[in-house]
């Protein structure tokens, strides 16, 4: 995967995944520029202490493997 730096950069950020273990709440504008560039950041917003992994649905929209 690779994702840019910014709107209009074609600098590429390096990615590290993981395995995730905590859920965050985030702000997220769904505008999207040509190329399917999201135009805004994603804002980090709290940490959901009452919510697993297990409560947050996948990207793909399969049931988590984990537990």
């Amino acid at each position: 995967m690779t994702f840019s730096s910014g709107w209009g950069t074609r600098d590429v950020l390096d990615t590290t995944l993981v395995q995730p273990e905590l859920v965050a709440e985030i702000s997220a504008d769904a505008s999207v520029d040509r190329g399917a560039v999201y135009r805004h950041p994603i804002r980090y917003v709290r940490l959901c202490l009452d919510a697993t992994t297990d409560d947050v649905p996948r990207f793909s929209g399969a049931p988590s493997s984990q537990g």
